[in-house]
């Protein structure tokens, strides 16, 4: 059986560290980017009332939900 050379087996875990490495940070910054756009539509509704209507399945009967904020909550407004 063949061995493999020693330093071509580093070289293939040091890359494939790099890459792990290279999606994480994607991944890093993809979850930041989701956190900024769900900060904005909260900040968003949060400034104005919000009303859903939800039926039910089995009665048919609507029920209606309103929601009014004046402020995201922790942030002082100027």
């Amino acid at each position: 059986m063949a061995q493999k050379d020693p330093r071509t087996a580093g070289q293939e875990l040091a890359a494939t560290i790099d890459n792990i490495k290279k999606q994480l940070d994607m991944l890093d910054q993809r979850l930041d980017n989701i956190d900024s756009v769900v900060s904005a539509v909260v900040e968003r509704v949060m400034s104005q009332p919000v009303m859903m209507s939800l039926t039910c399945p089995h009665c048919g009967k609507i029920t209606d939900i309103s929601m009014v904020g004046n402020s995201k909550p922790g942030v002082a407004r100027k």
